[in-house]
């Protein structure tokens, strides 16, 4: 009986010192880790990050560093809100998806059926046009830059409506319309990212379920995830809530204004990294966050899977190098899923492994190029590499 009780003892002392010895060296990661972001923010002139691990679809670390705000003194956190460029596409993604649950949409029909004006691509004026190819940017359409550059307002400007400026870049004798708004490519024979065809995508969602897609989303999405600080309106945060967005160039960062977008549906969100975090998660895990439903499985499951196969992809992509769900994309030479964006002020990423078993989610309020970027991408491979750990640590503490 001794024997027994001493052998007991032994194991829990053992289990005991075992999980001092991995607290301990979790804490000393997590302080390099702290001490790495800094060093590479510094070099950056990134002004401020915020970040969220997820490991087995749970909120498994956050935190932010450096400033939403210098002049005021604000800290970046993860609750501070700011725009999120190209992520929102992932969001547009969702309410299409939605829409479809509710039968109020189809991905393969021609999107002429929910249009109030026609868009056929001239080159081939035979060809339809579906959301399947819009969400998967194999829609042979292009965003001519002379046009789109001009769709960002500044400074309070209102914004051309989202109807009069895609019936005037697609329609012929349109404000904006030149025959190379599209490819000399049928549709779904070849890959080009199209700001403007998800722009596209969300008005035909708007137009389907007969809302706005800021409406929509709240309903859907926001509101039963209890994403309080989340928005397709720049009204709705409040300027003295929302992050202060900076350029970093030639060793000086600088804030500029913020702003707002004719085409919003395609970058236009505004949330913070807690908010996301939540979205992200119910899309990892099915459609369910907390046990609260927003999306069937299967719409999520569709969204999700990858569309190009051996048989069936565009001309111009690698399999082993790209592919794509529905406005869900790969990076890394498809070893992670997700979205990324891209804006003035800003870089964020929201991406997982293939297994949905780890994400992460970072923002940045600052824009970067050259080394300030390669900066930013080793601040997300040191959080990955951290996130991965902390994965390992609940797989070797499961019971």
């Amino acid at each position: 009986m001794r024997c027994r009780t001493m052998t007991l003892l032994c194991g829990i002392m053992a289990s005991v010192l075992l999980a001092g010895t991995t607290a301990t060296a979790a804490t000393t990661q997590s302080d390099s880790l702290e001490t790495s972001i800094r060093q590479h923010m510094a070099e950056a002139g990134i002004m401020g990050i915020g970040a969220a691990i997820i490991v087995d679809n749970r909120l498994a670390w956050s935190k932010g560093y450096g400033w939403a705000d210098k002049a005021r003194q604000r800290p970046f956190t993860p609750d501070t809100v700011m725009n999120i460029g190209s992520i929102s596409k992932t969001v547009t993604g969702m309410a299409m998806m939605r829409a479809v649950q509710d039968g109020k949409l189809s991905l393969d029909a021609d999107i002429n059926a929910y249009l109030p004006f026609k868009i056929r691509n001239q080159f081939y004026p035979n060809a339809s046009i579906t959301l399947r190819q819009l969400a998967t940017h194999t829609a042979s359409l292009t965003d001519r830059w002379a046009v789109y550059q001009n769709t960002y307002y500044y400074n309070g400007d209102e914004p051309e409506a989202l109807a009069d400026f895609l019936r005037g870049y697609f329609t012929p004798g349109g404000a904006h319309y030149a025959i190379e708004n599209f490819l000399n490519h049928m549709p779904g024979t070849h890959r080009e990212y199209s700001n403007i065809g998800a722009a596209l995508a969300g008005y035909i969602v708007e137009r389907a379920v007969g809302e706005p897609l800021n409406s929509y989303t709240r309903r859907h999405f926001f509101e039963p995830l209890l994403m309080q600080n989340s928005s397709w309106s720049l009204s709705e945060i409040g300027e003295n809530r929302h992050a202060t967005l900076y350029i970093a160039q030639n060793e000086l960062t600088t804030p500029i204004p913020l702003y707002r977008s004719t085409t919003y549906p395609d970058g236009g969100l505004r949330t913070s990294v807690s908010d996301l975090s939540k979205l992200f998660i119910a899309l990892l895990n099915g459609g369910s966050y907390n046990g609260t439903r927003i999306l069937d499985e299967a719409m999520v499951a569709e969204m999700l899977r990858f569309q190009y196969t051996d048989g069936n992809k565009p001309a111009n992509v690698d399999l082993k190098e790209d592919n794509a769900g529905l406005f869900w994309s790969t990076k890394f030479n498809v070893t992670r899923i997700g979205h990324g964006g891209t804006d003035p002020g800003l870089k964020t990423e929201m991406l997982a492994s293939l297994d949905k078993d780890v994400g992460l989610v970072l923002f940045s309020n600052t824009s970067l190029s050259g080394e300030a970027m390669r900066h930013y991408i080793a601040i997300f491979r040191e959080l990955w590499q951290y996130a991965e750990s902390l994965k390992a640590n609940r797989d070797s503490s499961a019971p």
